[in-house]
């Protein structure tokens, strides 16, 4: 008796492929150029687990084991840096994922074209603006004698206390300076999303005596909550990843305690002190956080609101 299960068609992909051959060949380079990059580099992962020697190469340098992973675990900066990556991280995140979708909800209430038009570019402007000249712009503008904020509180008879050398100012500094720049820019996927809305749902909400905050509720953040939970479980992928130049441009000797993060730690141990194995564990331990944090999200987003990457 023959089995009534269906065999899968092995020649499927390459019939697909013969078909359109001229798109794929396109997305050749692509592919190399992301596997040059990208995977090749991975191999080099192997260096936390040797006593990397650059003059006897990779394969060739000694063996450690799990060493660096445990003089990482051991050393007095591993509860700091951990501490301060994470808080700058969630901070951020509780900042600055819910005002794009707050400012794309706002946007898309406005009815005076030329007026939502200037809003929206004054708000995407700074998101151009390099870290270095925004580093500089921060330092300038919070300087406590010649500082532009500086002057402004002087003619009301303060006196601005020196922001950039407090340490429990710094995770404030950075991510509500984050947010001025970059919350504009983020808000453009939610905008993008806003605009598929059937405007025929407006207009029978509006016949059924709907307020703007009843159409807001109830057509416009539901469409948005399947692209708000994608954004989210990216953002929580890269929760052990703040920032690595601002922090560094603003970082000093008064507020290292709450700016030194993983980022910082990796590049000082790295580049500045030649220790490349234990930076190398630091930054691949780092990377394991983020994939369990990335999947665990995807994983409860999934079960929840049947949204996930997967």
């Amino acid at each position: 008796m023959k089995s009534s299960v269906r065999k899968p068609n092995s020649t499927g992909f390459v019939k697909g492929v013969q078909k359109s051959w001229p798109l794929y060949l396109l997305l050749l380079p692509s592919i190399l150029l992301f596997l040059v990059f990208t995977y090749y580099p991975m191999y080099g992962v192997v260096i936390a687990f040797k006593d990397f020697k650059p003059a006897r190469g990779i394969l060739d340098s000694d063996w450690a084991g799990l060493k660096y992973f445990r003089q990482f675990f051991s050393s007095y900066q591993f509860i700091p840096t951990i501490r301060n990556t994470v808080v700058i991280s969630l901070y951020t995140i509780l900042v600055t994922f819910p005002l794009p979708v707050a400012l794309a909800l706002m946007c898309n209430q406005m009815k005076a074209l030329k007026f939502k038009k200037f809003f929206q570019v004054s708000t995407y402007l700074p998101h151009f603006i390099s870290t270095v000249v925004m580093a500089g712009m921060i330092i300038l503008f919070l300087s406590p004698s010649s500082g532009v904020i500086a002057k402004i509180v002087g003619l009301f008879g303060f006196k601005l206390p020196n922001l950039m050398g407090s340490a429990p100012a710094f995770p404030h500094i950075y991510v509500w300076t984050e947010a001025w720049q970059h919350v504009g820019w983020d808000s453009i996927v939610y905008i993008a999303a806003l605009s598929s809305v059937d405007p025929e749902l407006y207009e029978a909400a509006r016949m059924d005596g709907a307020s703007k905050w009843h159409r807001m509720r109830y057509i416009d953040i539901p469409h948005l909550l399947p692209t708000a939970t994608v954004m989210f479980i990216l953002r929580m992928g890269g929760v052990m990843n703040v920032g690595f130049e601002k922090v560094y441009l603003l970082q000093n000797s008064l507020n290292s305690s709450t700016s030194e993060i993983i980022s910082t730690y990796v590049y000082k141990m790295g580049l500045l002190s030649s220790q490349y194995s234990l930076s190398s564990a630091i930054g691949l331990f780092n990377n394991a956080i983020n994939l369990v944090l990335l999947l665990l999200v995807n994983w409860i987003s999934r079960k929840l609101s049947d949204t996930s990457l997967l």
